[in-house]
């Protein structure tokens, strides 16, 4: 068998922040040939500040996904913790991440943001590669719907959104064609397998199928497309809606996608039958499995999701779990 071949399959996966996070923790344990697409959007704590005050990509998500990737040895153990360290205190640098300064001062002097990037996996000795979704900050557009049905605004930014307490009917991004990441597109044109999920699904999921030259991508490449949906709401983004109705925004946004496989957690869905009905309108089938943490059942076990991608890899096809 070649080196290749053992790294196992080439995956790329979508999305941003702590549901990116868990795929990357996830999809670490089963290959070696594994790109995080990140989203680009957040204006909000650290990021915000060091995107307004220098004018570069918000590093935080890029830099949970940095992490994620880090080893469970000591090295890597000790390089997560760093990189996600936040200075404490009431000065300049509260609130900062060590990962986020590294990041912008890698930035600064390498005038390059995947160059830097790079860098920093190879301290880390990540198992992967961390890319950003554009080569642009983006921002996020929303039109929510508050009380009345004739009550549509528009709310702008990523926390802004996240945070609305009316419902979301569409977002948008802001350029609406902004410069793809040109390796992030390539990756995905070379995957085996693209996953999308789990996250928040209107700041963090859709986002990623809106840069038109990644969507494109992602139409074109003969990848299988797999989506991990949520384990429970996020409050005042996602908390009304269904499974199902995940899956239905998603379709929505980027009505051209077919999906191969859509994982749910087999503990937190209740109408399976409705939910299997949306993920064949997407030309998917539905894998259910015990994928929640004991420990925290509103994120991912990083185990768990591993074993449900080692054996679809393993396969080369979707099948019931």
């Amino acid at each position: 068998m070649s080196p290749e071949r053992d790294a196992g399959p080439a995956v790329v996966a979508l999305g941003g922040g702590h549901g990116l996070a868990a795929t990357l923790s996830a999809l670490r344990r089963v290959t070696h040939r594994l790109t995080g697409i990140v989203t680009v959007a957040d204006n909000g704590g650290s990021s915000g500040r060091l995107r307004t005050e220098f004018g570069i990509l918000p590093p935080g998500d890029l830099r949970m996904a940095l992490a994620a990737l880090c080893g469970d040895d000591d090295w890597g153990r000790a390089w997560a913790e760093i990189l996600q360290h936040r200075f404490k205190g009431d000065g300049p640098l509260a609130g900062h991440p060590v990962g986020n300064l590294l990041l912008a001062a890698l930035w600064d002097m390498e005038g390059d943001q995947v160059s830097g990037l790079d860098l920093v996996a190879e301290l880390l000795g990540a198992r992967g590669r961390v890319l950003p979704m554009a080569n642009v900050p983006l921002d996020i557009e929303a039109d929510v719907r508050f009380g009345s049905p004739d009550r549509i605004e528009v709310v702008r930014g990523q926390v802004e959104v996240a945070t609305t307490s009316g419902r979301i009917l569409a977002v948008r991004l802001d350029p609406a064609n902004p410069p793809a990441c040109p390796q992030a597109v390539s990756a995905l044109e070379t995957a085996e397998w693209v996953t999308i999920g789990p996250g928040s699904w209107f700041t963090s999921v859709m986002p990623t199928l809106l840069v038109p030259q990644l969507r494109h991508a992602l139409l074109r490449t003969p990848a299988k497309r797999a989506l991990i949906l949520n384990l429970v709401g996020q409050p005042g983004e996602t908390e009304h809606l269904t499974p199902a109705e995940h899956l239905e925004v998603l379709a929505a946004h980027a009505p051209d996608l077919h999906l191969d496989l859509v994982v749910a957690d087999a503990h937190t869905t209740v109408d399976v039958p409705a939910l299997e009905r949306a993920a064949r309108a997407l030309g998917a089938e539905l894998v259910t499995a015990d994928v929640r943490s004991a420990a925290q059942p509103d994120q991912h076990d990083p185990q768990a999701l591993a074993e449900v991608f080692a054996s679809r890899f393993a396969t080369g096809s979707p099948a019931q779990a």
